[in-house]
This record gives C-alpha cells, structure tokens and sequence, in this order.
C-alpha cells in the first residue's frame, strides 16, 4: 500500500473512532416505558430533548477559561484537517509528477546518458501507472483528493471552502517540490479538482432552493 493510501486509511480510522465514542457517550439517554394495560408489548421512547438540553447546558456551565480553551482546540483542528489536505496533495501530485517523467523518454534518455540503464519494464509501469484509469491518472487521482477533502469537511460547505483552499497551498506546495512549472497531467488534475469542488458547491445550492 502506498504511502498515501496509509495516510487517508489512518485518517479516517481516527475519525471513525472519534465519532463511535462520540455517538456511544450520547446514546446514554433515559429511557421510559409506557405499557398500555390490554397489551403485553411495551413501547420505549428517547427523550432527544433531554439529550439536547444536557448537551447545551454542559456547555453553559464551562467557565470562560474552559470555553476560551475549547475554541482554540477547535480551530486546531481546523487547522490540522487543512494541512493534512496540504500534505496529501503534496504527496500526490509530486508522485504524479515524478511517474509521468518516467513514463516519457526524455527521463530514459538522461538516465542513459548518467550511466544508468533503462528499465522497459519500469518505464511500462509508470505509463500504466498515468494512463485515464492508473492509480495516478487525473481521474482517480482528482477523486482521491476530493474524497479526503470531503471526509475532513464533513459536508460543510464553509469547511469544504477552506479544503479548497488547502488544496490551491498543496499544489502550489507540489510545485516548489517539484523545483520547475508541473507536468500538464498535473495541471489536468487540478482542474479536475476545481470542477468536483464547483459541482458539489452547485449540488448544495440545488438543494438549498428547493427546501
């Protein structure tokens, strides 16, 4: 698996773990059974009210010094998500980047002229790795970045504004690691990002004007 795949399965191991123990402290709610006397069949209702009230009041009672401190570990996690979004476009598009000059002779050829010898096999596999469907091709490479931008924002159009921005300081990021103006597969890519962030930003307007 690649260094990638690790960070993104990680990623959202940590969130999956973090939203169960959320969801198991919150489904401690009380209970009450009401049985009607001609049935043997009890019917057991949550009281969600409560459950809002406690949540809402826990917070009232912080002190300001508590509340002071929870917004700032909030907005480290805003911060953390972005840059985990940085690093991942980083990572990708600088991998990209690095198989498409594989993939084309001018790499074999320096190589060559270096001494080395040139790999055909090597050099098929990073053509396969940049083709329409390879790992690091624009379509799944594109929908990779978008997914975890999604995943870190959680539906949140604001947040999804802000992994956009994220995604513009990772390419430029890639950029400045690669040391010269990216490859245009990569270029291509971006684009493809661009698109997936506009249709999803126009899917939340659509559903906004019909509610």
């Amino acid at each position: 698996m690649s260094e990638i795949g690790v960070n993104i399965n990680t990623t959202a191991a940590t969130y999956a773990t973090a939203y169960n123990s959320t969801t198991k402290a919150d489904s401690k709610t009380e209970t009450t059974k009401d049985t009607d006397k001609n049935s043997t069949t009890g019917a057991v209702y949550e009281k969600d009210s409560d459950k809002k009230d406690k949540a809402t009041y826990s917070v009232n009672k912080m002190s300001a010094e508590k509340r002071a401190e929870l917004v700032k570990q909030m907005k480290q996690d805003a911060v953390n998500r972005q840059n985990q979004l940085v690093d991942i476009v980083n990572k990708s598009l600088f991998g990209q980047a690095k198989k498409f000059s594989e993939a084309n002779d001018d790499f074999w050829s320096t190589m060559a002229k270096g001494g080395f010898s040139v790999d055909a096999a090597a050099k098929q596999k990073a053509q396969e790795l940049i083709s329409e469907d390879g790992y690091y091709g624009v379509k799944q490479t594109s929908q990779r970045i978008f997914d975890f931008a999604s995943a870190l924002a959680g539906d949140d159009v604001e947040k999804m504004k802000e992994m956009q921005a994220a995604f513009e300081k990772g390419y430029k990021l890639a950029t400045k690691s690669w040391g010269k103006e990216l490859p245009d597969i990569s270029k291509q890519t971006h684009k493809a990002v661009t698109d997936l962030f506009e249709d999803y930003y126009d899917s939340k307007k659509v559903i906004s004007t019909e509610a």
